[in-house]
């Protein structure tokens, strides 16, 4: 009996694997099984070829085909099928320099953007003061470029509002800030305080409370950091801000390793949903730590390299220029630190299988970093070192970029934000090689494309805009601001998807719709490759999906 009980189970068992034979073969002759299916788009794949497909078949977080509607749909099946109903999808976009998490904890701070006059911050500052989040009074934003006395502030009128509450108000470049007396008393800021690579602005011989680029570290350095509860819930917030404009991924450049570690938190807890490339900020002891260890990878969190300063900001007369500032006497600029630290820092990456980006404005700067990067590259290379905004570069170093394979890092919104005022620090010689895109993307044939948001808004619609038809959303200039330097709507495009990826050496896994690459695309309610160009500033995105999930659309 147990040997016939034993017969008829080992019967069982053959005929159930049978079954299940024949069901794997029925399937296999049939269509596949994939996640989900996009039929009926359409599709800019955005491949070598910029290929336009009409439909793709994701399996989990990957694209396992692509192509027309009728080889899709014929040979795989998924219980997610979606009719694009015509729509353009496009690769997930990428803002290859941005301040992400800055951006994202900023949002206690009194939000100063936009603001026509100084009179409108002190109102914006009584309002804020009432439910104060924290013991500062902290405001970013602000542009003496915008209003109508377009020079600094000074402050007389914060001492008299808030003569004990300590008040820091950063200018929207971050290389300015407006602060009152009790702020300069924390900090024990006095008339004959000196700071290498910064200013502390004086008036007849008083302080003003304008401070510049390392000056404001002495202040800024004594205001308490928010929670890292709240820190995280502001980063987690931020992320659907970013996914509502098509942002799949950014480059966060110049973190603390505290920044960074509440990231790799949030990765390891599975609420990081977006591609975060980040570069550490300039500290001695990130070095040697982080040039041992190497690059890091987490999930959807990457740590690639360094992010240093060369000078300031054009906009607070910053940025380091060969010749004087055409609308400041006597007045050049200065490079933020001592030339043998940044050979130091230099030559100790060089070494490394880091990454490193250098934020370099004026002219001099970058010839300054140009001439450095070539010393540690020697020639043609893969390194992908980045100078960040390149953004007034002399006749004569454009083709260091190209020797030695140095990357121009724009944001093409800096151009058209600054065009009103920029020709007042440069002079008409000088602006014909300032924000010089289409000369700069020649050297190595692609470039990435940021915003760096908060600086500039966070759109990359804006940004496509901006680089292809070089006028503000007033459609000013009529025919475009220095518009030889415009890039055509191709070049845009690849500049917010795979130069962005390949300028954080992702290029084999993002920035395309590729077979094997991340399934990270949006859909559009425009065409912003056919449209009218005035349209693509009101494009709107439909839907984001990130490793094939949606993470914005339909009742996010």
């Amino acid at each position: 009996m147990l040997l016939k009980k034993n017969r008829c189970r080992k019967s069982s068992i053959i005929c159930h694997l049978s079954s299940l034979f024949l069901l794997f073969t029925y399937s296999c002759s049939g269509k596949k099984e994939v996640s989900a299916i996009i039929h009926h788009a359409k599709i800019y794949t955005v491949d070598s070829n910029f290929t336009i497909a009409e439909a793709m078949a994701v399996q989990n977080d990957k694209i396992v085909a692509i192509g027309s509607n009728e080889e899709i749909l014929n040979k795989y099946q998924a219980d997610s099928t979606i009719d694009a109903k015509g729509s353009a999808v496009f690769p997930g976009f990428i803002d290859a320099h941005c301040h992400f998490t800055g951006f994202a904890t900023d949002q206690w701070k009194c939000n100063l953007t936009g603001t026509t006059s100084f009179d409108e911050i002190l109102e914006k500052l009584i309002a804020y003061e009432k439910n104060m989040p924290a013991p500062w009074i902290y405001g970013r934003g602000w542009d003496q470029n915008d209003w109508a006395v377009k020079k600094f502030p000074s402050k007389e009128k914060l001492d008299a509002l808030f003569p004990t509450i300590p008040v820091f108000l950063k200018r929207i470049d971050g290389h300015a800030v407006l602060v009152n007396q009790a702020a300069l008393n924390i900090a024990g800021i006095t008339t004959s305080t000196v700071v290498q690579g910064g200013s502390i602005e004086l008036h007849k011989g008083k302080l003003t409370g304008i401070l510049l680029d390392n000056a404001m570290n002495l202040v800024e350095e004594k205001i308490p950091l928010i929670n890292d509860s709240l820190a995280k819930k502001y980063i987690n917030a931020m992320q659907q801000t970013c996914f509502a404009v098509g942002l799949t991924g950014v480059h966060d450049c110049g973190i603390s390793e505290h920044t960074f570690n509440l990231l790799n938190d949030l990765q390891n807890e599975r609420t990081l949903k977006l591609n975060v490339y980040a570069f550490l900020s300039d500290s001695i002891q990130y070095y040697d730590k982080w040039i041992s260890q190497g690059p890091y990878k987490n999930g959807q969190l990457q740590m690639g390299g360094f992010k240093l300063y060369a000078d300031g900001a054009l906009g607070s007369r910053g940025a380091c220029l060969l010749e004087n500032y055409s609308d400041k006497k006597n007045w050049k600029g200065f490079l933020l630190k001592d030339i043998n630290y940044y050979q130091k820092i230099v030559n100790k990456v060089a070494g490394s299988s880091m990454q490193l980006c250098t934020h370099a404005i004026g002219d001099s700067a970058n010839r300054f970093v140009l001439n450095l990067y070539a010393q540690a590259l020697q020639n043609k290379n893969d390194r992908r070192w980045r100078i960040e905004h390149a953004q007034v570069i002399n006749a004569t170093d454009f083709h260091w970029f190209g020797d030695y394979n140095i990357i121009p890092s724009v944001q093409p919104t800096h151009a058209t934000s600054d065009m009103y005022w920029a020709e007042d620090r440069l002079g008409h010689e000088r602006m014909k090689n300032a924000y010089a895109y289409q000369k700069l993307l020649q050297q190595n044939k692609w470039m990435p494309l940021g915003t760096d948001f908060p600086v500039e808004d966070i759109s990359p619609f804006k940004t496509f805009f901006s680089a292809v038809a070089r006028q503000d959303e007033k459609d000013y200039p009529a025919n475009g601001f220095e518009i030889n330097n415009a890039l055509t709507r191709e070049q845009a495009l690849k500049g917010i998807t795979i130069w962005a990826a390949k300028a954080a050496f992702e290029e084999k896994e993002k920035g395309s719709l590729e077979l094997g690459k991340k399934a990270d695309f949006v859909f559009l309610n425009k065409d912003i490759m056919t449209c009218n160009m005035k349209d693509v500033l009101t494009a709107k995105v439909l839907a984001t999906y990130i490793n094939g999930e949606k993470v914005w659309g339909d009742g996010n």
